[in-house]
């Protein structure tokens, strides 16, 4: 086992004085002699989903959430999501011909390759059914998984710290990075590798932990129907990333449009007009935020009465 890898690499804020000598792999070692590699960035992914989880687990009934099925539908959900976020990369990469050619490089996932936006949208397509199949609230689910997201995506933009990957162009701010490997133009192109630049999976994790403290309280003060949080997140993730996109150097393309802001531009105003449609289906037929278990314990020839159901409205 080599636990004590070298610090190969290094990491720089020029107009900061600051400078990390640090690596991508936080260990290396064999198992029965087959080798093993432990990367940073997939130690940090795995961090965040436990802390989505976490969060998750703590706020599920509030949601009107099964803890027991939520553990289920996450254990169901994460490998999904991570199918979806490299076939994402795979559809888009400019190496899809190479990838074709040779299909099994797909599933080499160690070699780097992810897009945030393919894991959210299998998660989001697939997940309601696992929703379904625990008898939980699809919205609910989405709702309370939007946040998760944040609190992931927030904790993994860290890995491209140490990949030294996902910046942005040239810049003379403050906060402008380099590195080595950002200066041997591995991961991006278009900018000048004698110069800094952006970091901008600093932005994007920063804009992550704003939406988690904006979601968080609409959560708790602000929660009117199922579906709320979901929109709101599609909303706010799909704005910063329209723009952080638009000074990556490494990002992937549909012809010469980018396609993160292409689908940071329909996240927005799908989850507008999302947010539309369910608020006034709840303004024209009340529904109450109670969970579907205490939906399903009503006798079902009760029926509530308009002032039952104002109040019940106003609980969460």
């Amino acid at each position: 086992m080599n636990a004590a890898l070298t610090l190969s690499h290094y990491i720089e804020f020029p107009n900061l004085g600051w400078k990390f000598f640090l690596n991508d792999t936080l260990v290396q070692f064999k198992l029965f002699g087959v080798p093993f590699t432990i990367k940073w960035y997939g130690v940090l992914i795995t961090i965040g989903i436990m802390l989505a989880i976490l969060y998750g687990l703590h706020r599920a009934k509030d949601f009107g959430i099964d803890k027991d099925a939520m553990i289920d539908i996450a254990l169901v959900t994460i490998p999904i999501a991570f199918v979806g976020a490299r076939l994402y990369y795979v559809l888009f990469s400019a190496d899809l011909a190479d990838y074709l050619a040779d299909p099994i490089t797909i599933l080499q996932i160690w070699k780097g390759g992810l897009g945030i936006y393919g894991g959210i949208i299998f998660a989001f397509l697939f997940g309601p059914l696992v929703c379904r199949w625990r008898k939980q609230s699809p919205l609910a689910m989405m709702d309370i998984a939007s946040i998760g997201f944040l609190i992931g995506q927030a904790w993994g933009r860290w890995g491209n710290f140490f990949n030294q990957e996902a910046f942005g162009g040239n810049t003379d701010l403050p906060w402008a990075m380099t590195g080595d490997m950002i200066q041997a133009g591995i991961h991006g192109s278009g900018y000048d590798t004698t110069l800094p630049v952006h970091p901008t999976f600093l932005y994007e994790s920063l804009w992550c932990v704003l939406g988690f403290v904006v979601l968080h309280v609409i959560s708790k003060r602000f929660y009117k129907f199922k579906g709320q949080i979901f929109c709101c997140y599609a909303i706010w993730y799909g704005l910063g990333r329209f723009f952080i996109e638009a000074t990556r150097t490494d990002s992937l393309m549909i012809g010469a449009m980018k396609t993160s802001q292409l689908v940071a531009v329909l996240a927005v105003i799908g989850g507008g007009i999302a947010l539309l449609a369910l608020y006034r289906r709840t303004q024209a037929l009340p529904k109450t935020l109670a969970t579907d278990t205490a939906h399903a314990a009503t006798d079902e020839n009760e029926q509530p009465t308009e002032t039952e159901e104002e109040d019940n409205g106003n609980e969460n």
